[in-house]
């Protein structure tokens, strides 16, 4: 019977650790935009942007064709000379060539700074170029997780984010990784945000963020690996985390709609309240309709929950039915 329970356990452990990797590269969830001035033969989807964990990318159906085209965009040239020009007409000039070759994240920086918003790549500074790590870090307890016995349980964990360590070490620091991303975070600020003292001190604060979580997250490895030796219902803690991904994700992109709705700032054509962008359903601003929706990569999650949710269920039940199971 338990060997049969810790084969569902290890097959369930599969599935979520390969819905693990594919939801690191899918789209988790997508928002579009519509309006007058982009008619639905022309947008069938309106301005539609995907978000994945490490970035935001082009969601036009023409353009992109489903696929990651044009990686996270970096638009120097957004700010005109008139910073309240109207981009609502300015954006009339791609009407003739409908929503093929458009670029969507720049489209919709364009009616965001209509607003007084700020560019879209400049949220979740941390977050994005760090959340290989924590995919690495989520993958390690799902394989831990799936071995019965505590020693190889142990060395899974110490070997692998002992390698997840070293990686983000070598990443972040060794080869300029963070470095290049403040760097990055600075530019895009700087698109529309016209004071180099402030955007420097914002940077400075995504560095020194950024260190602290590299810091912290190593400590945390420590300290499961510690839970793990020390404390035999400890295990469960491996399941758990991971399976609260979809969880993570949605009070961080919450979090983030907040930030933007309510940190406007003056050099828009349009002034309006601060507000709660719409996270799930349809909202409207001005005279954009707002759609919000999960896309095909928070299935993914919501895969990665039940398998873990049911395997802790299982590995649960062992440790109460049996006091010598490890």
């Amino acid at each position: 019977m338990m060997d049969k329970q810790n084969k569902i356990i290890g097959g369930l452990s599969l599935i979520a650790l390969i819905a693990l990797v594919a939801a690191y590269f899918a789209p988790i969830w997508w928002v579009s935009l519509t309006a007058p001035n982009y008619p639905a033969d022309a947008f069938p989807d309106g301005i539609r942007i995907h978000f994945h964990f490490d970035g935001v990318y082009n969601g036009c159906k023409a353009a992109g064709k489903g696929s990651k085209m044009g990686n996270e965009i970096i638009e120097k040239d957004l700010g005109h000379e008139d910073e309240r020009y109207n981009p609502i007409l300015d954006s009339k000039k791609d009407l003739n060539k409908g929503a093929e070759g458009l670029d969507c994240v720049h489209e919709m920086n364009t009616i965001n700074h209509y607003v007084g918003m700020f560019p879209i790549a400049t949220g979740a500074p941390v977050e994005k170029p760090l959340a290989k790590f924590f995919f690495g870090f989520f993958a390690v307890m799902i394989v831990a997780f799936a071995l019965p016995r505590k020693k190889a349980r142990l060395a899974a964990l110490t070997a692998g984010f002992a390698a997840v360590a070293a990686w983000i070490v070598v990443d972040q620091f060794v080869l300029g990784h963070l470095e290049q991303h403040v760097q990055h975070y600075m530019q895009e600020a700087g698109t529309f945000f016209k004071e180099p003292d402030k955007i420097q001190v914002w940077g400075d604060n995504v560095r020194l963020i950024s260190q602290i979580v590299i810091v912290g997250l190593i400590a945390v490895m420590v300290a499961v690996i510690a839970g793990v030796a020390m404390f035999r219902s400890f295990q469960l803690v491996l399941a758990l985390v991971p399976a609260l991904l979809p969880v993570f994700f949605v009070i961080t992109y919450s979090a983030w709609l907040w930030f933007f709705g309510h940190n406007l700032h003056p050099w828009g054509a349009f002034t309006v309240k601060p507000f709660m962008p719409t996270v799930f359903g349809e909202g409207k601003v001005a005279q954009f309709s707002t759609f919000s929706y999960p896309y095909w990569g928070y299935g993914l999650l919501l895969v990665i929950f039940f398998c873990l949710g049911l395997a802790l269920l299982i590995r649960r039940k062992q440790l109460r039915n049996d006091p010598a199971a490890d």
